[in-house]
């Protein structure tokens, strides 16, 4: 089956390439650069130079394709351009959505995120929660746009959405995968303890492929494995590597404070602050999604939580990341 994906040199998209690719699938990948091309190749998929951003890249990207992933999108909090981010993340997917149906194609995957979710701090976020509303991050507003733009522009293409919570394992080293490798590094002195939710990337990539032959087309499917206290995580953390980690915990109000006194002083000094408002938001509110769904109705199996993080912690010191 010929199979087209966007933003498959990417973290979750490298790894949903791998995985079609050892179903014996044949891939076209969109490629911004001469890099991602060479790693896309490395994975074994056919590269197609493009942006998501022209429609005319993506015709021929998807010509014959019978499935199409769309992966492609900016993920940052604290974004130094969020209006790029809107332009990826909502553009970019009209333009994935019109092309796939002037294609004819069989079915669209849509990698959005389960920060579309939006439910109430505390609460365990499914599929059918009802959004808060408002929206804690620029990101957040990204994607859930884009999955609102997914369904409503769909007509008679099959289309079904896959909401990934934060994902760990090999390969992560960014966003929340950078908290981890500061907090093993020792350079995270304090931490909130809020709710957080992971699925591993090799159960997430599951997902995609799963959702693209078990997933009833108009819905979505939350990917995430485990929803733990960061303390908890801690506390794997050492048990896992022997080390000696003791971030002090810190309330809410503190870290609020903390993050606008640092903020004032990259401005003052003309750097980008490391912390911001938003991303104290984030964290402060918490995130707690229920991936069942997935599992009854995909057929996906989420691996132990500590599995994954011996995974990610083995990553790191192959890597050289470990201090």
């Amino acid at each position: 089956m010929k199979v087209a994906v966007t933003g498959g040199s990417g973290v979750v998209g490298s790894a949903v390439v791998r995985h079609l690719i050892e179903d014996q699938h044949h891939v076209v990948a969109l490629a911004r650069s001469a890099d991602s091309a060479t790693k896309l190749e490395e994975l074994g998929a056919t590269p197609v130079g493009g942006d998501v951003l022209d429609p005319s890249d993506l015709d021929g990207l998807v010509a014959g394709a019978d499935w199409v992933f769309h992966i492609a999108g900016i993920n940052e909090i604290c974004s130094p351009d969020p209006n790029r981010m809107d332009l990826v993340n909502i553009e970019g997917t009209r333009n994935v959505i019109r092309a796939s149906r002037a294609a004819g194609v069989s079915r669209l995957i849509h990698t959005s995120s389960a920060v579309t979710i939006g439910g109430q701090p505390g609460a365990i976020g499914t599929e059918s929660s009802p959004h808060r509303g408002s929206y804690l991050s620029r990101y957040e507003r990204s994607k859930h746009l884009s999955e609102q733009l997914l369904f409503e522009e769909a007509a008679d293409l099959d289309v079904v959405a896959v909401n990934p919570s934060s994902v760990q394992g090999p390969g992560r080293a960014t966003g929340t995968g950078s908290l981890i490798l500061d907090v093993l590094n020792g350079r995270m002195p304090f931490l909130v303890d809020t709710m957080v939710s992971i699925v591993d990337i090799d159960d997430c990539a599951s997902g995609h492929v799963l959702a693209a032959t078990n997933g009833v087309g108009g819905q979505r499917y939350i990917l995430s494995g485990a929803t733990f206290e960061m303390s908890q995580a801690l506390n794997l953390l050492v048990e896992a590597t022997g080390r000696d980690l003791s971030p002090r915990f810190v309330p809410g109000w503190v870290a609020s404070v903390g993050v606008g006194v640092a903020s004032l002083g990259a401005r003052a000094l003309g750097r980008r602050p490391e912390l911001c408002r938003e991303m104290v938001r984030v964290m402060l509110a918490g995130h707690a999604y229920d991936g069942s769904r997935a599992t009854r109705e995909l057929g996906l199996e989420y691996r132990p939580l500590e599995l994954t993080i011996r995974r990610t912690i083995d990553w790191f010191e192959a890597e050289g990341l470990l201090l």
